[in-house]
């Protein structure tokens, strides 16, 4: 990459729906010159080039079904080895254990690592006000509590076991989600530090 800096950085980025993340990665990639992998984006890449990742994928979403692991990893990967320095953010992966170590199989072929995890914590009451508040400016009537409520749940349930993951290999930080948008991303940037 032509960023000017010929030093690798992984930064896995952690919250909650409504902690704020997709704005802390934005301000993250741009003042850290990382480039923003989403595993959605990819995928939606792949299936508009239509490489041989994508006709996979495009094939498993046209059934119905979730993309493999697999296939997930095989694009992260290709990704990566693009890359001349891998500067990178990741959003949205990996979001299970089995994830997290075919992750970690991949960054150790390529001889780098995770340099941080962060986790942006906001009580689960804030985050349902946030939520229905975006809900309503955005006229989302199928936002309510109810099933704001239910997606926390489902996070807690998929996310505890990748926190403690990061945790156990001491890579994992919480920064506090509540406060100014400038506030969370000094206490992020502190974390990085």
């Amino acid at each position: 990459m032509s960023d000017g800096c010929s030093c690798s950085e992984i930064v896995l980025l952690m919250g909650p729906p409504g902690a704020g993340k997709g704005t802390q990665a934005d301000i993250l990639v741009k003042a850290r010159a990382l480039r923003k992998l989403s595993t959605g984006d990819m995928l939606r890449d792949h299936v508009q080039r239509g490489t041989e990742l994508g006709k996979q994928a495009k094939a498993v979403m046209d059934a119905g079904d979730l993309v493999s692991d697999d296939l997930i990893v095989a694009m992260v990967k290709s990704e990566l080895e693009s890359m001349q320095v891998i500067r990178v953010l990741l959003d949205g992966f990996p979001r299970t254990t089995a994830q997290a170590k075919e992750l970690d199989k991949l960054l150790s072929e390529l001889s780098v690592d995770i340099d941080s995890a962060v986790l942006i914590e906001v009580d689960e009451d804030e985050l349902v006000a946030r939520l229905l508040n975006r809900a309503k400016e955005l006229g989302r009537t199928d936002d309510n509590e109810e099933t704001i409520r239910n997606r926390m749940k489902v996070y807690q349930d998929l996310t505890k076991p990748l926190v403690d993951y990061y945790q156990n290999q001491d890579k994992l930080t919480a920064v506090n989600g509540l406060g100014t948008v400038e506030e969370v991303s000094k206490s992020i940037f502190e974390v990085l530090s």
